[in-house]
């Protein structure tokens, strides 16, 4: 029991300060970016093995002492080593191991995604940083607020896809080049100018299709504000409280 619960204090960090634990947290994010620098080159060389081995040995290991601890984080007895699997962290945990099956038998390879699943590892760090866990009790508490705009963006964006899919020609007249072939051409047009990126590959010909562009983009402005104006105070706040209390900000 002695052992499980100092294993519990280095891997899930429950104590601030813990010196074990803090050198571990620096650990497993070290090994998390030495999984994902092979994914930045295309070229594979021998040391890639060598960094999958090692930090694929250490992600089974940070997995399997979560799991042999997690009565003690969930709190549930027993039941707990059956339900920790399926949380979330843990299966990001899960999905970045699989990648490593490779490292046991080349056949594994035929699965080409693996390399995709690499980038799955960049998540764990969200365990591993306090910011990073500060930021996403913000976005968890005002939830509420953000999906009301997303909401909007998105209707904001099928209204100007669908009235700018109708109100241009599918060619243009002037060039003969198309301009909106699908509708998902206008969806991905209506969306990179609400977000006033607007990367000119697609863009209306017609006055009407131009009014409506320069109404999606002054709207996309606001659109744009109203999430950052509340992740920013959150924020502040919920760094302000952390700080106060000297809690864990990975713990409620």
């Amino acid at each position: 029991m002695k052992l499980r619960k100092q294993i519990f204090d280095v891997v899930d960090r429950d104590r601030k300060g813990m010196r074990w634990s803090r050198i571990y947290d620096w650990y497993m994010l070290a090994m998390i970016v030495a999984s994902i620098v092979p994914l930045m080159f295309v070229d594979d060389y021998p040391i890639f093995r060598i960094l999958e081995t090692v930090s694929v040995i250490a992600f089974v290991l940070d997995y399997a002492g979560r799991w042999f601890t997690s009565d003690m984080l969930l709190g549930k007895g027993r039941l707990s080593f059956l339900i920790y699997p399926f949380t979330p962290m843990a299966v990001i945990d899960l999905l970045s191991i699989l990648p490593g099956l490779n490292l046991i038998s080349s056949q594994f390879k035929l699965l080409r995604l693996t390399r995709l699943l690499k980038i799955v590892r960049v998540l764990k760090i969200f365990r591993y940083s306090d910011k990073v866990a500060v930021f996403m009790k913000v976005m968890h508490r005002e939830r509420h607020v953000l999906l009301s705009v997303l909401m909007v963006a998105l209707f904001y964006i099928f209204i100007t896809a669908l009235v700018m899919f109708n109100a241009e020609p599918h060619v243009n007249p002037e060039t003969g080049v198309a301009t909106f072939r699908s509708f998902f051409d206008a969806l991905y047009w209506s969306t990179v100018t609400l977000t006033t990126v607007g990367y000119g590959d697609l863009c209306p010909v017609t006055d009407v299709g131009r009014v409506v562009s320069m109404l999606s983009s002054l709207f996309g402005v606001a659109i744009i504000a109203l999430p950052s104006g509340v992740i920013t105070a959150g924020y502040m706040d919920e760094l302000r409280r952390w700080k106060e209390s000297g809690e864990d900000p990975n713990r409620e």
